[in-house]
């Protein structure tokens, strides 16, 4: 059974199960503070992490796997959360690789009226400094409503890079200034801090599953 860790009430509408990165477990500082914005936007927010990572909390330092070889892991969570009792509607994402690995399966998900929608926080275009290896095949016909948000200065897809990347109309990229791939801005620079750039990723979630699309199932 998979471990979750719970955020908000258990009687929200909306619940939003998130992933981590490759390199930060789910408890780390930018998850929690994400899953807390995201609260105070009245979700119900549940994270939970791969094998590998789990594994490091007991002295097992496996290096993150390739990305698709964990897509079952997530399908499980999605059913392990339906176990224990959560009903209602469900957004599947994650930090980094944890909403590469979600997108993966979102369609599946969503044509079996699992989920209503995907969120991704950072999504790994590409790796650093190799703009040709482009993660991004699945999401040119993705028919999962998607929102990615993505700091402007994040060096896995700068916005010149994904303006050119041919995305499905089901994904809307949401920048926020100056963020970097944890979506923390500069704030002498930019004049926004982190938590401006989470509340605003919380409140835009919020007003988006208004959109009859996502909300219809």
């Amino acid at each position: 059974m998979t471990y979750f860790l719970f955020d908000g009430p258990d009687t929200a509408p909306v619940t939003i199960l998130l992933a981590h990165s490759a390199g930060a477990s789910m408890d780390s500082p930018s998850m929690t503070a994400t899953a807390k914005a995201l609260v105070a936007a009245g979700f119900q927010v549940a994270r939970f992490e791969f094998h590998y990572m789990a594994a490091r909390r007991y002295g097992h330092r496996k290096p993150p796997p390739r990305a698709e070889t964990v897509n079952p892991e997530y399908i499980k969570a999605i059913a392990d959360l339906r176990a224990k009792g959560v009903t209602g509607k469900l957004i599947i994402g994650g930090k980094s690789m944890g909403g590469r690995v979600a997108s993966m399966v979102a369609d599946e998900m969503f044509a079996k009226g699992e989920i209503v929608g995907l969120v991704c926080l950072g999504y790994p275009f590409h790796p650093p400094g190799k703009p040709e290896q482009l993660r991004t095949k699945h999401l040119a016909d993705l028919k999962t409503p998607t929102l990615i948000f993505q700091g402007t200065r994040d060096e896995f897809g700068t916005k010149d890079e994904v303006a050119t990347y041919g995305l499905s109309e089901a994904i809307q990229v949401i920048w926020l200034e100056d963020g970097d791939h944890d979506l923390k801005p500069r704030k002498a620079v930019s004049g926004f801090s982190t938590a401006d750039h989470l509340k605003t990723v919380a409140e835009t979630v919020k007003a988006w599953m208004a959109w009859p699309s996502a909300s219809s199932s």
